[in-house]
């Protein structure tokens, strides 16, 4: 059963609801990111994000690339402030990922204000992704941050630059925060004002690890069985101006993708507060 799709803001790419998070690629085999992208192209899901900083995401992705570069919306990101700290990282991406160009490349986690100063100034980052798309070697520009100031910092971020997607947390326990949820809303607002695509993540956490001890590659504790996934992944497409970023760990990855194929509307309020009480969800950012 595939994914439903829609419109990514105003790229006019169809992209299915749920983009891949190739986080889920930094540390495993290319045996294991085969078998994961085969099953991405199961459910017809068409696009992927990456990031420099995501391992070997880049380079298990690299194969792939070669051979169905047509079929994804491909995206990655660059945490360097610094325009020759951007462009090097880039070019780096490029040659990882065995591609001339890329869809979409994002500044990454920029959420303190020094660095974002640095990367909006002059000789800034910002400054080079123009430039890189300029020479088409990419084709939009998005910003991405997580934590609960991010909502905010990304109205002033759209404020600056006229970006084209935006990448933001967000689930159930998150908007019960009446700060973030605020925020959060807010940039919806700019957002569907100006046809810019919103990317979310985290859908599916349960709580931060109560230890060091961690049973999954991502950096929360995730939900893990699938009427429960089945839940979080509906609340979240239940908003229909957002996209679900897959969680970073290929073991959830088919449960989540199960969930979005099957995906007939949002869970109801009374469904999502015993989801909470049943596994003592927390919220991951405070």
């Amino acid at each position: 059963m595939p994914i439903p799709k829609q419109a990514f803001g105003r790229t006019g790419h169809i992209s299915t609801r749920t983009l891949f998070g190739a986080a889920a690629f930094s540390d495993v085999t290319q045996d294991e990111a085969d078998h994961t992208m085969q099953l991405l192209l199961d459910y017809g899901v068409n696009h992927i994000d990456t990031a420099a900083s995501y391992g070997d995401s880049e380079l298990r992705l690299g194969p792939w690339m070669e051979r169905y570069r047509d079929q994804f919306f491909l995206a990655t990101k660059t945490a360097e402030r610094s325009y020759d700290g951007a462009k090097a990282e880039f070019e780096k991406s490029l040659r990882r990922l065995r591609v001339d160009e890329v869809d979409l490349i994002q500044l990454h986690y920029l959420v303190g204000n020094d660095e974002w100063e640095v990367a909006m100034g002059a000789g800034g980052a910002l400054e080079y992704l123009i430039e890189a798309r300029e020479q088409g070697l990419v084709k939009y520009i998005g910003v991405t941050g997580h934590d609960v100031a991010i909502a905010r910092m990304h109205q002033r971020s759209l404020e600056r630059f006229d970006f084209d997607s935006v990448l933001l947390p967000y689930n159930y326990l998150m908007m019960q925060n009446p700060v973030y949820r605020s925020g959060f809303n807010e940039v919806l607002e700019i957002c569907q004002a100006r046809n810019v695509a919103v990317q979310t993540i985290k859908g599916i956490t349960r709580r931060p690890y109560l230890s060091d001890k961690r049973s999954h590659a991502t950096w929360y504790e995730p939900l893990t069985d699938q009427p429960s996934i089945d839940k979080a992944v509906h609340w979240t497409l239940g908003n229909e101006q957002v996209f679900l970023n897959t969680a970073g760990d290929i073991g959830i990855l088919p449960k989540v993708l199960h969930a979005a194929a099957r995906f007939a509307g949002r869970t109801p309020e009374a469904d999502m507060q015993a989801l909470v009480a049943e596994w003592e969800m927390t919220p991951l950012f405070v």
